[in-house]
C-alpha cells in the first residue's frame, strides 16, 4: 500500500520525543508540547487492566509468546483503531513507503485500504498488474491465496500483496456491483509507474494523465506541456486533465501541479490539534496554459492528493469537474520516528479546499456527474451521408471539388465515455472565450 500523504513530519518531530535506538519502539514518553491538554489522564483501573490481560496471555495462551511480540501487538491496536490509515511501522514498511514516492517498488500496483474486514481497492495504477487484470476502484479482495483475510492482520494481508518480481499470487475479486467473486492469478513484477502522461487528442487540445502524486509529478507535467504546446505549434485551446483512479501520493506535489494552472489563490489548508499542522498553501503567479479551459475528470478512486488537486481548481474557478464524486480520504498523515527501525504513521490533521470544506468522507462532488457507461463500436462502418453534391444536376460549388480534411480522432476518446463526453465540453468552453469579431466602422 502506497502512501497518501508525507508531509509535516520535521515539525511534528521536533514537536515529540523519540525512543531512544536501543530500546524496543513504543509511543513518545511525554505528549507533544504543542498539543492541547488531554481531557482524562490515564486511571491506574486502565493500566492494571492491560497488565492483567498481558499476563494472562502469557500465562495461557496455546504456545509461548514473547514479552516483545505482545508489545509490537499492543502498539499496532493502539494505532489501528484510531483510523485506517494510523498504522505502527517496521523497517521494511518504512521502505517501501520511500520506494513508493520514487514510483518504483515490486509488486502488482495496486492501492487498497482495510475496510470491514477486507481490503477495499481505491484505485489500479495504469499499466500494472492488477489494471491489466481488470481490478478496479470499489472492488473487494477477499482472499489471497485461497486463504480469507483476518480482520486482526489486514496490514499483514496488505504486505502480502507485494513479493519478488515473477512470484504469483492468487486474489479472490468481488467486483464492485456483482454478488459472486471471481479468482484473479497476477504476476508480481517491478511496478515502474510514470505519473505523467499527455497527448494531443485533437489539433489544440491536450489530454494530461496523473497516475498519481510522485517527487517529480510537477516538474514532469510543465515539461509534457511545453512539449505539446510546442507539438501543436499554437497555444492550447484546452486540457483535459484525467485523475480518475488516482489514489493520491505527495501532499508537495498536489499543490505543484496546482499552481502549474493558477495564477492566485489558496490551494489547500489543514487543521489539526498542533501547531505545526495548520498550514496554507497558496499558488504563485503564472498559469502555464495561460487560461485556455480546463475539464478535470475525477472518480470514485480519485483519493487524497488527486482530492487536493480538483478541490483546488474547482473552488478557483479555473476548470470544470466531470466525473463521479471523489473518494473521500481527506486527511494528513505524518511519519513520526520512534528509533532508526521504527516509525508510526499518525493522522494528524485534515485537508480543506480553499472555500473551507472538508474533503474528509465527503469527496469532492462534480460539477457534472457522469454515469459509469462505455461506448462501443458499431458492427459495421456506418451508412454514408447523402450531401448536396450527390444530388444529380446539383449547382455547382464554388470548392466543391477541394476535399475538406477529416479530422483524426483519437482511438481512446472513440471508447472513454467520461473522455469524449470532456473533449466535448472543452470545445464548447474553447468557442465561448474566442475574441469577439472586431465591428468594421464604415
Amino acid at each position: 500500500m502506497r502512501p497518501s500523504s508525507l508531509l509535516f513530519a520535521a515539525g511534528l518531530i521536533a514537536a515529540c520525543s523519540t525512543a531512544r535506538a536501543d530500546e524496543p519502539a513504543q509511543a513518545p514518553a511525554t505528549a507533544p508540547p504543542a498539543a492541547a491538554a488531554p481531557k482524562s489522564t490515564l486511571s491506574l483501573e486502565d493500566v492494571r487492566t492491560f497488565t492483567a490481560v498481558f499476563s494472562l496471555v502469557k500465562q495461557g495462551y496455546v504456545e509461548d509468546v514473547s514479552d516483545q511480540r505482545l508489545m509490537q501487538a499492543a502498539i499496532r491496536g493502539l494505532l489501528a483503531d484510531l483510523d485506517p490509515h494510523s498504522e505502527y511501522l517496521d523497517g521494511a514498511q518504512i521502505e517501501a513507503l520511500n520506494e513508493d514516492t520514487t514510483g518504483s517498488y515490486a509488486g502488482l500496483g495496486i492501492e487498497v485500504v482495510p475496510m470491514e474486514g477486507v481490503l477495499r481497492v481505491i484505485a489500479p495504477i495504469d499499466d500494472t498488474p492488477a489494471e491489466r487484470a481488470g481490478i478496479k476502484a470499489g472492488d473487494t479482495i477477499l482472499r489471497i491465496d485461497g486463504k480469507p483475510l483476518s480482520p486482526d492482520d489486514l496490514a499483514g494481508a496488505i504486505d502480502r500483496l507485494r513479493g519478488k518480481p515473477g512470484s504469483e499470487i492468487t486474489l479472490s475479486i468481488l467486483h464492485e456491483g456483482h454478488s459472486v467473486p471471481v479468482d484473479v492469478t497476477l504476476k508480481r513484477e517491478i511496478i515502474r509507474v510514470a505519473s505523467v502522461r499527455g497527448r494531443l487528442i485533437e489539433p489544440g487540445y491536450a489530454y494530461l494523465r496523473i497516475s498519481q502524486f510522485q517527487a517529480e509529478t510537477g516538474n514532469d507535467l510543465r515539461k509534457r506541456l511545453t512539449r505539446l504546446q510546442t507539438e501543436n505549434g499554437a497555444p492550447l485551446k484546452g486540457a483535459v486533465l484525467d485523475l480518475r483512479s488516482n489514489p493520491g501520493g505527495l501532499v508537495s506535489a498536489a499543490v505543484d501541479v496546482s499552481d502549474i494552472f493558477l495564477d492566485a489563490g489558496v490551494v489547500v489548508t489543514t487543521r489539526g490539534r498542533i501547531k505545526e499542522a495548520e498550514l496554507s498553501f497558496s499558488a504563485t503567479p503564472g498559469d502555464q496554459l495561460a487560461g485556455a479551459p480546463l475539464v478535470v475528470l475525477v472518480d470514485n478512486g480519485s483519493a487524497s492528493a488527486a482530492e487536493i488537486v480538483a478541490g483546488a481548481l474547482k473552488d478557483n474557478h479555473r476548470a470544470l469537474l466531470m466525473g463521479r464524486r471523489t473518494f473521500g480520504k481527506g486527511s494528513v498523515q505524518t511519519i513520526l520516528p520512534l528509533d532508526a527501525e521504527h516509525a508510526i504513521k499518525l493522522t494528524t490533521a485534515r485537508y480543506y479546499t480553499p472555500s473551507g470544506v472538508s474533503i474528509q468522507a465527503q469527496g469532492i462532488v462534480p460539477d457534472i456527474a457522469l454515469s459509469d457507461l462505455a461506448l462501443t463500436r458499431r458492427d459495421a462502418p456506418p451508412t454514408p451521408m447523402l450531401s448536396e453534391r450527390d444530388l444529380r444536376n446539383h449547382l455547382q460549388g464554388v470548392d466543391e471539388t477541394i476535399d475538406l480534411p477529416a479530422v483524426e480522432q483519437d482511438e481512446e476518446v472513440q471508447s472513454d465515455y467520461a473522455l469524449n463526453e470532456a473533449l466535448n465540453v472543452l470545445k464548447g468552453l474553447a468557442l465561448q472565450r474566442r475574441p469577439a469579431p472586431v465591428e468594421k466602422k464604415g
